[in-house]
């Protein structure tokens, strides 16, 4: 299989338009998405402030975007669920609330990260 160069350039350049535009539409009507943005601003900054290992702060920041991720997947689920069942049912609350579970459940992850970040700062003295 011989690889297209310029084709693969403009298919990454395509997924670029498309992903920024996710993102934007995210940040402009997602509170959620926002909050979680913030808040990655406040942990990245603290996690490169603090004297840290380099693997916690990489694993914070990592984490951080992850959360951001899940709350894009979360969006595009109850955008979905929103546009086949306008009226309330029980299978489009539960798609909702799988959605809103993958957001918390990576938020935890990124909180027990600085959890052992913050145990490794205060032993480590």
């Amino acid at each position: 299989m011989k690889l297209n160069l310029p084709r693969e350039w403009q298919r990454l350049k395509g997924r670029c338009i498309y992903s920024s535009a996710g993102l934007i539409l995210a940040w402009r009507e997602e509170h959620s998405f926002r909050f979680w943005a913030y808040m990655n601003i406040i942990s990245a900054s603290l996690s490169l402030y603090l004297p840290i290992p380099i693997v916690f702060r990489g694993l914070i920041i990592c984490l951080g975007i992850l959360v951001l991720a899940a709350e894009c997947f979360n969006t595009a689920i109850e955008r979905v669920v929103n546009h086949l069942s306008p009226g309330p049912h029980t299978l489009a609350k539960a798609a909702k609330d799988a959605g809103s579970a993958g957001v918390a459940l990576t938020a935890i992850a990124a909180g027990i990260a600085w959890v052992f970040a913050l145990i490794f700062l205060f032993l480590d003295k």
